[in-house]
């Protein structure tokens, strides 16, 4: 046998079963061939011994009765006749001796003469009496069978003795010659019988896992007890669908009887769907089946495989309870599910009447049939709600049902919640109230009897009202209704709308106080943008300003964009728009900042490039302050687009810091791009501007915006430019403000999600009979010629009175860029809004306005000008000249 653990073994100390039965059957086998074979030897011998019995006896008897034995015994000398006669007989029959006796005893004939006349040793007794006589005896040949036979006369007497015999050893010699074939055939037999042995143990030994009696018997007591005390059912049914073996607690769950085994299973009394099952022998797994009062799982699998017997063997287990237990748990992570889905369905925007909306549409969609939500009155104004035991007015912001028929509040009614009834008591106290039956009228129904009469008709029969707290104050009052489900609320119903109560609370409040921030942002941001359109004579503007969608990050979508027209000397104009990057107070603020700086420098006329460069050092010097106070309110970026016209003579020059390229269009309507050269963003520093010189005929309109215009969510900012060329162009019977109007429609939704501002200026152009313009040479003697040619041209224009102020002044200006700077000097007068005076000269050299001490000779002039000008002041011309005008009011009878 197969050594066990690594060790061989001697062949009888083998503990396998199989082992065992196998040293059993061969030691059985070799016993039975033993014993057979003994048997043989036994029956061998046996055998021979009657063998001789019978040769002796017959040889005798055949020998007594020969005729002539009795002449032969009465004659003188029997020896001489029958000692022959006895040696032919005896070798004849082949038996050792024939010896003839007398009665007495006395040998006539022996095979050795020497013994003849001697006494015959033997029993004669029952011969002289006529019998036969056998007898075994060790004579000197060895072990015979010797037979003694009367021989009678004819009067019937004895008249003598015939005995032959015969040894053991001649008869037995026949048998000896088949021991080989006998021995040979048994061990043939022992070889079969052993190799069959062996077959069947081997197969044992396959069957039994090479386990031992010791390790079967535990193994069988272990799987017996493990049998009969698991909690899951076990059936084995064979292949003929027959229940083979069945555990207790199977017995058990089935209520089967004690007699089960060996019995079919359509006869153990079964449902037809558990029979069909174990009958069937097919693959279930956890297959429900209803058994009296208990719900069974059942697996079943065939045992037949791996060379297993036919049949299959069948699990069961009691779920009855587990399914109750599973009820549970489902409807508790329902619950979970409910909760958390309202924190992602509810509160999603920053709006106190979103949020409620959102908190009602959600618990009428999964949790009650109708819901309402009031909401304090100063909650909607974004301030501070009611402490919990004041008395409330709400007032109703949503409302979702099943129906919009029923005779609830409609939304935008004010309900107050009176203290004197148990549910305005409750409500006040910031505590939860469930009403189970509102046909009991637990005092639900005293604020408004009629009403309530009205819902229980309309089968309203169960309530849950909920305060809406926040920090310790309550918010308004969430109510929870059922008509057509007709389970009730429950205890169980009751802690989840608080718990969805609650969460919607802090929406509520975060909206609430966003929305008061948003509030005060948007005034800010609204103190800080243009509340008009200044009065100027060189475009007709419109603009739209539209701050961010609440929620949409930042401060409430405050963020800073802006705009501006600013009007310049020369009846010129100034459009600025500009965009700091990010949203929130911080934004609104650095806006303001970027726009009064803007101011300040157009103020002092210089170029577009210039201001630009003049900006970005002040943002630098901004971000750097900011930055060392705060590194969390620095400026990230901003952008700006800086533009002037004149409508004097059509030109525009314009440059931008990171801005997009504003739109130019035709008088023709059709629109383009304008090619201003990029540059970077604002704060950036190092880097210079460049301008665009572009000449804009009368009607054009110039479109300039931020990029919340055209970038959005839903599209890149190159679909936004594609629709925004599209919608400008070919109409070009749209004013600006028409114009406002279309681009707003087709690039913004509904609410913006980025600030957007956008400015069109449609152009004008003075006419020739405003404006007068003279060379003058670089000699004193041209001033009073130029004095009278205003006076002139201001007479024309029915600007008489003004005639001596603006004499004095062009005399002051004009003689001063005779005698300090170079020529040629022009002289232009502009009438618009104000009356302009305009003196340029190719000197870059600026006056300046000083006192002139009561010694000086001069230094006056430019005092005097700036007592009689409403306004004046120096520009500096691209060919490094200069311009220094003045404005005088003018009523509106003069313009």
């Amino acid at each position: 046998m197969a050594a066990r653990f690594g060790r061989p073994r001697p062949l009888l100390r083998m503990r396998t079963v199989a082992g065992q039965v196998f040293l059993l059957q061969v030691a059985i086998v070799v016993l039975l061939v033993a014993a057979a074979v003994g048997a043989l030897v036994l029956q061998s011998r046996a055998d021979s011994e009657r063998e001789a019995r019978n040769r002796s006896v017959a040889v005798a008897e055949t020998f007594a009765a020969a005729p002539g034995m009795e002449a032969a015994l009465k004659s003188p000398d029997p020896t001489s006749v029958l000692q022959p006669k006895a040696e032919a007989a005896r070798k004849g029959s082949g038996v050792d001796f024939v010896v003839v006796l007398n009665p007495e005893g006395i040998r006539y004939t022996h095979p050795l003469p020497g013994r003849i006349g001697k006494k015959f040793v033997g029993e004669l007794g029952p011969v002289r009496e006529g019998k036969v006589v056998t007898e075994q005896i060790n004579g000197t040949i060895g072990p015979l069978v010797q037979a003694v036979v009367p021989v009678f006369g004819a009067d019937g007497k004895v008249i003598g003795m015939v005995s032959a015999g015969i040894t053991i050893a001649r008869v037995s010699g026949v048998v000896e010659e088949q021991y080989v074939v006998l021995f040979g055939a048994a061990a043939g037999i022992l070889l079969l019988t052993t190799g069959g042995t062996a077959l069947i143990t081997r197969r044992l030994r396959r069957q039994t896992h090479g386990l031992g009696p010791a390790e079967m018997t535990r193994m069988y007591e272990h799987h017996d007890a493990v049998l009969h005390s698991v909690r899951e059912g076990v059936l084995i049914v064979g292949g003929d669908g027959r229940l083979l073996l069945a555990n207790d607690e199977a017995r058990r769950l089935l209520g089967l009887p004690p007699d089960v085994e060996g019995r079919p299973v359509a006869e153990l009394g079964l449902d037809d769907g558990t029979a069909r099952l174990l009958s069937s022998g097919r693959v279930a797994t956890d297959e429900l089946h209803s058994v009296g009062d208990r719900l069974l799982a059942f697996s079943q699998r065939s045992t037949d495989r791996d060379g297993g017997p036919p049949g299959s063997v069948t699990t069961l287990r009691d779920t009855t309870e587990l399914q109750a237990l599973s009820g549970r748990a489902e409807l508790a992570r329902q619950r979970l599910k409910l909760l958390y889905d309202a924190g992602t369905e509810i509160g999603t925007a920053l709006d106190v009447v979103r949020t409620c909306e959102e908190l009602a549409g959600f618990a009428t969609a999964r949790f009650a049939d109708y819901a309402t939500v009031d909401v304090s009155e100063n909650v909607l104004r974004g301030e501070e709600p009611t402490r919990a035991h004041a008395i409330i007015d709400m007032r109703r912001s949503a409302f979702s049902g099943a129906r919009e028929d029923p005779d609830l509040f409609p939304v935008g009614t004010v309900t107050r919640f009176m203290p004197e009834t148990p549910l305005g008591a409750a409500l006040i106290r910031g505590e939860a109230v469930l009403d189970s039956d509102l046909a009991a009228r637990h005092g639900w129904q005293e604020a408004s009897p009629d009403r309530s009469a009205r819902l229980l008709e309309y089968g309203f029969h169960s309530m849950i009202a909920v305060p809406m707290r926040a920090r310790g104050l309550v918010l308004g009052v969430a109510m929870f209704w059922r008509a057509e489900n007709p389970h009730r609320f429950e205890d169980e119903d009751l802690s989840v709308a608080e718990e969805l109560v609650a969460r919607a609370a802090v929406s509520v409040d975060n909206a609430r106080r966003y929305s008061r921030e948003h509030a005060v942002a948007v005034t800010l941001q609204r103190s800080l943008l243009p509340r008009g359109l200044p009065e100027q004579s060189a475009i007709d503007a419109a603009y739209r300003y539209l701050p961010a969608q609440a929620g949409q990050g930042g401060l409430g979508g405050v963020g800073g964009d802006w705009f501006d027209i600013i009007p310049l000397p020369g009846a010129r104009v100034a459009l600025v728009v500009g965009d700091v990057v990010g949203h929130g107070l911080h934004a609104a603020a650095t806006m303001g900042r970027l726009r009064t700086a803007v101011h300040n420098f157009s103020s002092l006329d210089l170029p577009p490039d210039e201001l630009l460069w003049h900006l970005d050092e002040l943002v630098a010097r901004i971000d750097q302050d900011e930055s060392a106070e705060d590194p969390g309110n620095s400026v990230t970026g901003a952008t700006c687009l800086y533009a002037i016209y004149d409508p004097a003579t059509g030109r525009c020059t314009m440059a931008r810091a990171g801005h997009l390229q504003p739109v130019i269009i035709g008088p023709d309507g059709q629109a383009a791009f304008a090619d201003v050269p990029g540059g970077p963003p604002l704060g950036l520093g190092g880097m210079p501007f460049e301008t665009l010189d572009v000449h804009l005929p009368e009607n054009s309109r110039l479109v300039l915006y931020t990029d919340g215009l055209v970038e959005d969510r839903r599209r890149d900012i190159d679909e936004g430019l594609d629709l925004l060329l599209t919608t400008l162009d070919g109409h070009p019977e749209r004013t600006p403000e028409e114009t406002c109007e279309a681009v707003i429609g087709a690039l913004v939704p509904g609410r913006a999600q980025d600030d957007v501002a956008l400015l069109v200026g449609r152009t004008r152009r003075l006419t020739a009979d405003n404006v007068a313009e003279w060379d003058v040479p670089t000699d004193p003697a041209a001033v009073s010629r130029v004095r009278a040619e205003v006076s002139a041209t201001l007479t024309d224009w029915n600007l008489i009175e003004q005639a001596f102020t603006t004499e004095l002044i062009l005399s002051e200006l004009v003689t001063n860029s005779i005698r300090h700077a170079a020529g040629p000097i022009r002289v232009r007068l502009v009438r618009d809004r104000a009356l302009i005076c305009e003196v340029s000269d190719h000197t870059s050299t600026s006056p300046h306005l000083r006192q002139a001490a009561s010694t000086d000779e001069g230094g006056r002039g430019l005092f005097l000008v700036a007592q009689l000008a409403e306004r004046w002041g120096t520009r500096y011309t691209d060919d490094g000249g200069k311009v220094i005008w003045t404005e005088q009011p003018l009523t509106d009878d003069e313009m």
